[in-house]
């Protein structure tokens, strides 16, 4: 009896771990699909299920091509004034008035600033009055040496009294001419303490103030005709040299957002050592929105590239991903797309997904 206890429960120990690992084993395969109706891993035709709820709009297909398109490098480039000006005073004076602010307009001729010129005044004051003073002892001096030259022709004085009235004459007249130089440059050291504007244009800064003293040649007003702008940018020698003077390019203004065109005017015939690059100067159209010191992209021509060019209207959209439908022998098929470019003509450049050739189509909804 007891022996018989003892092997219902040895049987009962291990029949328990050997269902338990069976149920185990069932729910594994159960959960990796064993028991579900296996399908061949063949293509599945996609065909029929998308003639269901679509059919082919043969109307509206078109045909894929490949057309070559430019290639431009966009190179950073500045606005800058092609007519520019620095006023500066050219002698030494106090400043009693600054006629303009930055952003005034003026024309050419316009007062800008009056320098001090009570001594300047006294210079030309006193050169007019030498002047008067050496033109009597000219005259003086004239007389003596006509009277002298009558008196030698009839042998009444002698050749040293006549050379000293010749000499006396030449010497005054030598001080005269000097003294109507100096008179001429007193004049134009006054005309110097008012500065007028060289160009007509827009006043970019004022670097004084009325009471400061105007150093010769330091900067007061800068000021540039904003009707001459151009676009510089310093291009990479391979691309500089296949361009030429008159060449048209693009220029980009991102600030203003927009694009035109332009054309070259300049070259500088030599290239920065630093950046292996040269200096190009385009000329633009006047533009009130553009000032110099503004950003902008010159597109520099860099040659050509094959592209596929398709319809905006083909393209599907499904989360953010693009595809196009096409036809494969009368077959519907769907492929992925990656787009590039759009173009102004409704059209957009596709870079990888198509081949030239390809049949697109829309599907019409039942």
């Amino acid at each position: 009896m007891t022996q018989d206890i003892i092997q219902k429960s040895t049987i009962k120990k291990i029949l328990l771990p050997v269902i338990a690992l069976t149920i185990l084993l069932v729910m594994v395969a159960w959960l990796a699909g064993s028991f579900d109706e296996k399908v061949s891993p063949t293509l599945k035709n996609k065909t029929d299920k998308i003639s269901n709820i679509a059919r082919l709009d043969t109307q509206n297909s078109y045909t894929v091509t490949a057309k070559a398109n430019a290639i431009f490098e966009p190179v950073a480039a500045s606005v800058e004034a092609k007519q520019t000006t620095i006023i500066s005073s050219r002698v030494l004076a106090r400043i009693n008035t600054i006629a303009v602010n930055a952003g005034d307009t003026v024309n050419k001729g316009d007062l800008l600033i009056a320098l001090e010129q009570n001594d300047l005044q006294s210079q030309v004051l006193q050169a007019k009055q030498n002047i008067i003073a050496l033109q009597a002892r000219y005259k003086e001096a004239k007389q003596n040496f006509k009277r002298a030259e009558e008196l030698l022709a009839k042998q009444l004085i002698s050749t040293a009294n006549f050379d000293k009235a010749n000499t006396d004459y030449q010497s005054i007249a030598a001080e005269l001419t000097a003294a109507k130089q100096q008179l001429s440059q007193a004049k134009t050291a006054l005309s110097y303490a008012t500065l007028t504007a060289p160009i007509s244009g827009l006043v970019v800064d004022r670097f004084a103030q009325p009471g400061d003293t105007a150093q010769a040649g330091t900067k007061l007003l800068s000021l540039y005709n904003p009707l001459l702008l151009r676009v510089e940018a310093q291009v990479r020698e391979q691309l500089a040299l296949t361009l030429t003077v008159g060449q048209k390019i693009i220029i980009e203004l991102p600030s203003i957002n927009k694009t035109i065109s332009s054309e070259i005017e300049e070259i500088v015939p030599a290239a920065n050592t630093g950046s292996r690059s040269f200096l190009i100067k385009a000329r633009i159209a006047n533009n009130e929105n553009l000032l110099p010191g503004m950003y902008a992209r010159m597109l520099i021509p860099a040659g050509e590239q094959i592209a596929l060019i398709i319809p905006s209207d083909k393209i599907a959209h499904v989360g953010q991903l693009d595809f196009v439908w096409v036809n494969v022998n009368g077959n519907i098929q769907r492929r992925f797309v990656r787009l590039g470019k759009a173009q102004d003509d409704s059209m957009v450049t596709v870079i990888s997904g198509l081949n030239s050739g390809d049949e697109i189509v829309s599907l019409i909804q039942h």
